[in-house]
């Protein structure tokens, strides 16, 4: 007995058709009927009752039924999970995220993550919430780590809350500590400092330029357009202050004073985000597990 058989047999029993199961399961019906009585000849039974414009299953072909699905789901179950597993030692994951979580978050993650599977690719592209929401969208990142509120509606995506970061001040050890010189800052001082602002796009600008407006001023920019590496690398030159991630300020290493902001402070929420009709690739639900339990 041959899985090709029993998968031909379900086909007839379904369709109740020899030539539209041949069609079903891409065969010639010449072949699909030899091997349906290779198969009655196998078990010393006939499975249907042929006559003309009707096939009906015989009480041998009654009992095979359930026996014969079960067989080929078993057979699928058993070549997924072996999928699976292979997907463990070879393949990609194609992750997105912002360059703040790049530089903060995913280092120490993604570490773990080759130690324990060498063989899996790890792609990595850096944008802003909004271009990463677009390119899940189309199916070209398996998972991706955005800011909330997502910036347009995304009813495609599942998004799991991961953590609630606090943003901070850097400035330059040389310069003047920021606001009134105290152990945080308002963020009304912030209109008496000329600010290190990201480009167009980025989060982090959005978050920055909003709370100084929700205070009643535009914020006075020394240096705009930049990434965050650059970003921080103007603020050591002393070219002015900039707000960013408390996570990215801490791994920023010297050359950076950090001070909090007052309560009650500015935060970001991160999402881990995928898409909900696509089940990630197993290795991409192994990092997100990875991510979750960080």
């Amino acid at each position: 007995m041959q899985f090709q058989q029993l998968q031909y047999f379900v086909a007839v029993a379904e369709t109740r058709h020899f030539t539209r199961a041949a069609e079903l399961v891409h065969v010639a019906q010449p072949s699909l009927s030899q091997q349906i009585r290779s198969l009655e000849r196998e078990l010393g039974a006939d499975l249907f009752l042929r006559a003309r414009g009707n096939i009906t299953l015989t009480d041998a072909g009654e009992a095979l039924l359930p026996l014969a699905r079960r067989i080929l789901a078993d057979a699928d179950t058993a070549r997924h999970e072996v999928q699976e597993l292979v997907q463990l030692r070879r393949g990609r994951v194609r992750l997105g995220a912002t360059p703040s979580l790049c530089t903060g978050l995913l280092p120490d993650v993604l570490r773990a993550f080759h130690d324990r599977y060498p063989g899996i690719r790890l792609l990595i592209e850096e944008g802003g919430s909004h271009d990463l929401v677009r390119e899940l969208a189309r199916g070209a990142l398996d998972l991706a780590l955005v800011v909330l509120p997502l910036p347009t509606p995304a009813p495609a995506l599942t998004t799991v809350e991961l953590l609630r970061e606090d943003l901070v001040v850097v400035s330059s050890p040389e310069a003047p500590v920021p606001g009134r010189g105290g152990r945080a800052v308002e963020i009304p001082d912030l209109e008496r400092e000329r600010l290190v602002m990201f480009r167009h796009g980025y989060d982090l600008r959005e978050l920055t330029v909003a709370a100084c407006r929700s205070a009643g001023f535009e914020p006075d920019f020394a240096v705009e357009g930049g990434e965050m590496d650059a970003v921080l690398g103007f603020v050591r030159a002393g070219l002015g202050v900039a707000v960013v991630p408390r996570m990215v300020a801490a791994r920023a290493g010297r050359g950076l004073r950090v001070t909090p902001l007052a309560r009650p402070g500015l935060h970001r929420t991160i999402a881990l985000a995928h898409r909900s009709d696509v089940a990630p690739p197993r290795a991409a639900r192994e990092l997100q597990r990875m991510l979750l339990e960080r």
